[in-house]
């Protein structure tokens, strides 16, 4: 896994490269609508680059069993 790797024009929090998997950590910000419809754009422009994305609040990355489930379930472990 990276933090903070670029991916196209993007950097992104984290990726697991051989999964070509996105981590995003998202802050409060992300609720705001502008944001949200920056951020699925952007996902969208990952997926297109092959690249598929899961996000997590910041509240939730407090709770790193929890990402770590999260992220085993979404890659098939």
């Amino acid at each position: 896994m990276r933090r903070q790797h670029p991916i196209g024009s993007f950097v992104v929090d984290f990726a697991v490269m051989r999964a070509r998997l996105v981590i995003e950590i998202d802050g409060s910000i992300h609720q705001r609508a502008e944001v949200q419809l920056r951020d699925r754009d952007r996902e969208q422009k990952l997926a297109d680059l092959g690249w598929s994305l899961i996000r997590f609040s910041a509240e939730e990355a407090m709770h790193p069993d929890y990402l770590i489930s999260k992220v085993a379930e979404r890659l098939g472990l």
